[in-house]
């Protein structure tokens, strides 16, 4: 485990900001700054592996098919260089979504909800180094409009 030099208030605080800052696309050069964008892994739903680009290139078609996107953070709960939280991310589906769960899907128009649970690493810099997600796939997919039979 690392020596943290952060407080869990501060922790928060951050993973709260990179996580606007991702879902805004507003700042990356800031957003990049809570990150080890060389050793960062992110761990998603059905085995998805990636890297800091990856999360990038994700959020990236988050933004291209979701307005009006916002980023809520619930339960945070800490253990030395971890923080686990709820997530939601939400946005109306405007434009096609590249990278939803069954492929490109187009838009419905409707109101998103990404319903997240995350767990975070951080090293002693504070900086996200490793991000464990679990979510619904299938409400996902029900509210993108492609339910399965």
């Amino acid at each position: 485990m690392t020596t943290q030099r952060f407080t869990r208030d501060e922790l928060v605080a951050r993973l709260v900001r990179a996580g606007e800052l991702e879902v805004s696309g507003e700042d990356p050069a800031e957003a990049a700054s809570y990150f080890d964008t060389e050793r960062f892994r992110f761990h998603g739903p059905d085995g998805f592996e990636s890297g800091f680009d990856g999360l990038n290139d994700y959020f990236a078609a988050v933004r291209e098919a979701f307005g009006d996107r916002s980023i809520r953070r619930g339960i945070v709960v800490a253990e030395g260089d971890h923080l686990a939280c709820q997530t939601w991310i939400e946005g109306t589906f405007v434009r096609a979504f590249t990278r939803s769960p069954a492929g490109t899907l187009p838009p419905n128009g409707e109101r998103v909800v990404f319903d997240l649970i995350n767990i975070f690493r951080f090293d002693g810099q504070g900086r996200i180094i490793e991000e464990w997600v679990r979510t619904d796939n299938r409400s996902l997919l029900r509210q993108l409009g492609a339910e399965a039979a």
